[in-house]
């Protein structure tokens, strides 16, 4: 009788045992696949860091002056930041773009503008095409259409 006792007692053991065993597996599978992801989000936000975003756009300052003013607004240096207007040159300051462009570093928040030639017979619209480099890459680009009115 006490041998059948000992026995079930091992076997409710064994059991028991087995269960634990089983959830302490998955428990470290969830871990690990939490970890894989902790590591995938600060990899992420490491690039982002480097990361630049140039960009455009025309704004008007009182009645008839308007300008358009390039600007980084990622968290990156852009280096080496070229515009290349693809249509609508007539609105942009060819003398100024020359001046100005290529632009060595472009900080985060930092603008350049160039005087907008905007007037009754101008066209609307106006493509550039913007080039930089920064720590995630060189040869980075945008296109935009820009609206001038």
């Amino acid at each position: 009788m006490a041998a059948v006792l000992a026995l079930i007692v091992a076997l409710w053991s064994a059991v028991q045992t087995g269960r634990f065993n089983r959830r302490q597996n998955e428990f470290a599978a969830t871990a690990e696949r939490l970890n894989q992801l902790l590591i995938a989000r600060e990899t992420a936000e490491s690039q982002e860091q480097g990361k630049a975003d140039v960009s455009a756009n025309f704004v008007k300052f009182g009645k008839h002056n308007h300008r358009l003013k390039v600007f980084n607004r990622g968290i990156g240096t852009a280096r080496n930041v070229r515009l290349d207007v693809l249509a609508g040159e007539e609105l942009i300051d060819g003398a100024g773009l020359r001046d100005k462009f290529p632009v060595p570093a472009l900080d985060r928040h930092q603008t350049v503008e160039l005087l907008a030639s905007v007037h009754f017979g101008s066209p609307r619209r106006c493509q550039v095409r913007l080039l930089w480099d920064d720590d995630t890459g060189q040869g980075r680009q945008k296109e935009l259409w820009l609206d001038a009115f």
